[in-house]
């Protein structure tokens, strides 16, 4: 190599940004926010109209919960006694619950 290629070399190398932290940071912030915009916002308004179905249950309602579609017939803490037959009554868990009719 010729001292000219040499030179171009170092000059290249030593005029290219050696600690670009401030485009990182950006980046960082906008990939956040794509994140934050399209997955978690949509996901925590799911979740809590999924929260005001679950409190708005009553006794009489139809429901499906697990696949299987009954009648509540008493609400507890954390489960549903559910009629799913003339005098067949289970027991599901209140998260099971898909869908109110």
């Amino acid at each position: 190599m010729n001292t000219q290629t040499l030179d171009a070399v170092n000059t290249a190398t030593t005029t290219a940004p050696k600690n670009d932290t401030v485009g990182l940071i950006v980046y960082c912030l906008v990939i956040f926010a794509v994140i934050y915009f399209f997955m978690i916002r949509p996901n925590k308004k799911r979740m809590g109209e999924y929260k005001k179905m679950l409190d708005s249950l009553k006794v009489g309602n139809r429901i499906m919960a697990a696949g299987i579609y009954g009648t509540i017939k008493k609400i507890k803490e954390n489960t549903i006694d559910m009629e799913v037959a003339k005098g067949v009554v289970i027991e599901v868990n209140k998260n099971a619950v898909a869908s109110v009719e």
